[in-house]
């Protein structure tokens, strides 16, 4: 779950993954556990403004998280209903964290800015629905068989890329940054979010326009 940016871990890691295998671990039990770790460190650090201490939690919560895949891969434990429970948690995960940036923006955000209480608390509950909407658009098209496995998996903003930029701006102002940093990231995350949920309706439009040709001429070549 490191995306495109944690292939080079992958490598690395997979000696400790089957060292976790050898000792009965499966690939669900640590998915569960990371996704319990990260909603427990983020409610427990970010909404009351321990920016310090939070992000690296979690920035190491996230690399711990791509152990299940690493962990099913090595084993050829690979299944269907572990990639389901894996996308699933992995969005409770996300919304936890964005959802304590929210509360932290609302509840302990020290600023004289009304305004900018107000926009860091938007934009913070936009990231949640938009970086829900990302892997739906995609979930969708190879549900319903319109695109092939990874065909719909583009756009400018993975998983990986949302919580870094996230977490790197809270961890910068925690190191005493403006608070308008945050601000801009969550911003950034949201339309980047969007943008990506675009380009994945733009990838499926075509994949369904290409069918409709192909079974036009189809139809007027057996005519």
């Amino acid at each position: 779950m490191l995306g495109q940016h944690g292939r080079g871990l992958k490598a690395l890691f997979t000696p400790l993954a089957l060292a976790m295998a050898r000792v009965g671990i499966t690939p669900d039990m640590l998915t569960v556990a990371g996704t319990v770790l990260t909603v427990g460190v983020a409610v427990a650090t970010l909404p009351q403004g321990r920016f310090l201490a939070g992000p690296p939690l979690l920035a190491l919560a996230l690399v711990g998280d791509s152990f299940d895949g690493i962990l099913a891969r090595a084993t050829g434990r690979s299944s269907v209903f572990g990639a389901f429970l894996d996308s699933t948690l992995d969005r409770l995960a996300d919304g936890a964290v964005f959802a304590s940036l929210a509360a932290w923006a609302a509840l302990t955000m020290r600023t004289d800015s009304a305004v900018l209480r107000t926009v860091t608390v938007c934009l913070a509950l936009a990231c949640i629905v938009l970086a829900a909407a990302v892997p739906y658009a995609r979930a969708r098209a190879e549900s319903d068989a319109i695109a092939a496995r990874g065909q719909a998996e583009v756009g400018i903003a993975e998983r990986t890329d949302r919580l870094v930029v996230a977490l790197v701006a809270t961890f910068a102002v925690g190191l005493g940054a403006p608070q308008w940093v945050l601000s801009a990231a969550l911003g950034y995350v949201a339309l980047a979010s969007f943008i990506t949920v675009v380009q994945r309706i733009a990838v499926v439009r075509r994949q369904v326009a290409g069918r409709a040709a192909l079974a036009a001429g189809g139809e007027e070549a057996g005519a």
